[in-house]
């Protein structure tokens, strides 16, 4: 079923990222990326004044939230009454900060070990884990594993926005799921 393949893929996913944070944090050098990861430099946030870094703060934290809001609820919605939202909660908060550490330990001791600046943004996974699968054993399997399970996360992520578009046709204009899949791909793909 397709939930069983997801749950292989994120959990693939999550394996291979503790593997390449191991990895990562024994480079030569990886100590001067975890110090620029892990030890807090407030001089930094006040460098172009702390209003300015609490706005950016700010920015990234209503960002992700409006984007999970929507897919928060719509999942919320479909949960099995046996299980506590409170606890689904504390596991999606709990695994979310576990990815996004490992995601630190990962890039950011790779960028002082390869010489890639850490401050060239998003793209920097595309910069920096190629050195990484460059210098290590079977690092075109890893790469494309870990690429693949990439591919399919976001993708996933991708169903569950476009889920609520889909739940939002069926419930105001009581359509059926693949007609209102069927016409919102049409209308995405033209408004698009």
């Amino acid at each position: 079923s397709v939930e069983r393949v997801t749950k292989v893929m994120m959990c693939g996913l999550l394996a291979i990222m503790i593997a390449l944070a191991l990895r990562s944090v024994t480079l030569p050098g990886a100590e001067r990326g975890l110090e620029f990861y892990l030890k807090p430099n407030f001089a930094n946030l006040t460098a172009n004044g702390l209003w300015s870094s609490v706005y950016a703060a700010l920015g990234q934290a209503f960002f992700t939230l409006s984007l999970g809001i929507g897919c928060m609820a719509i999942f919320g919605s479909y949960i099995e009454k046996d299980r506590s939202l409170t606890g689904e909660a504390l596991l999606v908060t709990a695994l979310d900060t576990l990815v996004a550490l490992c995601a630190g330990l990962i890039i950011f001791p790779a960028c002082f070990a390869y010489g890639v600046s850490p401050d060239a943004g998003p793209g920097l996974i595309f910069v920096t884990l190629p050195n990484m699968f460059n210098h290590m054993p079977q690092g075109r399997l890893w790469s494309a594993l870990f690429f693949l399970f990439m591919s399919f996360a976001a993708m996933s992520t991708v169903v569950a926005v476009f889920e609520h578009i889909i739940a939002n046709s069926m419930d105001l204009l009581g359509w059926s799921r693949k007609k209102a899949s069927t016409f919102n791909f049409f209308a995405i793909f033209i408004l698009s």
